[in-house]
């Protein structure tokens, strides 16, 4: 990551102080060093010009004299210049002497006009100071930008490289200002999910293993106790009941594990998933119609319409509410009630019984996988995946699932959005 930093760092100040002096240096070539500075020495040189030779010099000497910039005629053969170099009438020909001062040369017919010496532009040093300082100043902010950027950049790669050693809980704390805020976000909610799924599997793991252990090991019991039950002489109808307690541990597992691949299989949100329209009145009349007969207790429907047209899965909408009912009916006393609400933009269904409230302790815990009550109401049945489907496939469609519970009613509630966002 130092290394990052550097490369970045020399490229954005290299860069800039290349182009910039790239650009001053056209400037001078092109704007600082025209004839405009020059104009007023070539138009009198052109003015000594029209003048006789002998009359030149008196014309030079009627001018007031500048201790800044003198002027005197020279006869040709008093400037010596390099083969390759030669005066013009136009244009104003500057050197340099050893005592760092400036002499101008311009040729007047035969002669030359010198002016001269000319002290250099005491700004020319305090200019290349303004321009060393202006480019110093590009550095720091080209620092103070990559210095915060290769910082935070390094505090992504270290929390990659500690996730990446198994460490689930690593997040990335930065600050609002950052240039990798938005990646940061993403990495804390990836992580957020991975952890989740791996504390989940390991849940999933022990309670399985729990969950299954107990028919597995009355199955085992009931298998060396076989030889016994299928003597000639032993009773028929023992021998059946002991069959038929084996066919319960068995279904016992099967059912584990078909509520475990629904549970697995509603984790993943697939993309393009095929969305069919259903009507939902219709659906919830289909699931009461199917399961009142399991249970003497009443199940009332309150709605205001009698069409609620859909689109979503069908199939989970009538899981979910099949798991509540089956849940309220266990508990009920003497109703249970589901009612269907509905705004502009969602749905509202709800579930609610007059059974024994849930206890405070257990509300925030009842939605997640193999939890169940330390209450022995109803012998509390179950593998405890009932709810934890249920949030599920309300996850799957957008929405999400709550539940209340007092002395008179226990009332879960579904909301989901009537479009789905694909």
């Amino acid at each position: 990551m130092k290394r990052l930093f550097i490369s970045l760092y020399l490229l954005l100040s290299l860069s800039v102080l290349g182009i910039g002096w790239t650009l001053d240096s056209l400037w001078q070539k092109n704007v600082d060093d025209n004839n405009a500075l020059d104009a007023p020495l070539v138009a009198l040189a052109q003015l000594l010009a029209e003048l006789p030779t002998d009359t030149r010099q008196r014309y030079l000497e009627a001018i007031p004299a500048n201790p800044v910039m003198p002027l005197q005629l020279l006869s040709a053969d008093q400037v010596a210049l390099a083969d390759n170099q030669a005066l013009s009438t136009s244009t104003v020909f500057t050197t340099t002497t050893n005592d760092d001062n400036l002499l101008q040369f311009i040729r007047v017919g035969d002669q030359v006009l010198m002016a001269g010496p000319l002290d250099i532009d005491p700004r020319a040093n305090l200019r290349s100071l303004f321009t060393l300082f202006f480019y110093l100043s590009l550095a720091l902010v080209a620092l103070i930008w990559v210095g915060p950027l290769s910082r935070d950049l390094s505090i992504l790669r270290k929390a990659t490289k500690e996730f990446g050693e198994a460490k689930w809980n690593t997040r990335i704390t930065l600050s609002n200002r950052s240039q990798v805020k938005p990646l940061a976000n993403t990495f804390n909610e990836m992580a957020r999910h991975i952890s989740a799924l791996i504390e989940n599997q390991k849940h999933l793991s022990n309670a399985v293993s729990h969950e299954i252990r107990t028919p597995l090991a009355r199955l085992k019991f009931a298998l060396a106790l076989m030889p016994m039950y299928c003597q000639p002489d032993s009773d028929e109808q023992k021998r059946q009941d002991f069959l038929d307690e084996m066919q319960l541990d068995i279904k016992e597992m099967e059912d584990l594990l078909q509520e475990l691949l629904t549970y697995a299989s509603l984790e993943s949100q697939r993309e393009g998933i095929q969305l069919d329209e259903y009507d939902l009145i219709n659906l919830i009349n289909q699931s009461i119609k199917r399961l009142e007969t399991l249970s003497p207790t009443p199940i009332t429907l309150k709605t205001e319409v009698e069409k609620l047209p859909l689109f979503g899965e069908p199939a989970l909408i009538e899981r979910a509410l099949q798991n509540l009912l089956t849940n309220a009916q266990r508990f009920a006393r003497t109703e249970i009630i589901i009612e269907v609400k509905q705004t502009q933009h969602r749905v509202n269904l709800s579930v609610s019984n007059d059974g024994e409230p849930i206890p405070a302790v257990d509300l925030p815990k009842v939605f997640e996988p193999f939890y169940r009550s330390q209450s022995v109401q109803n012998g509390n049945k179950g593998h405890g995946l009932g709810l934890a489907i249920i949030k599920r496939i309300m996850q799957r469609h957008q929405g999400n699932v709550s539940v209340t519970s007092d002395e008179q009613h226990t009332r879960f509630n579904l909301i989901w959005p009537k479009k789905r966002k694909l």
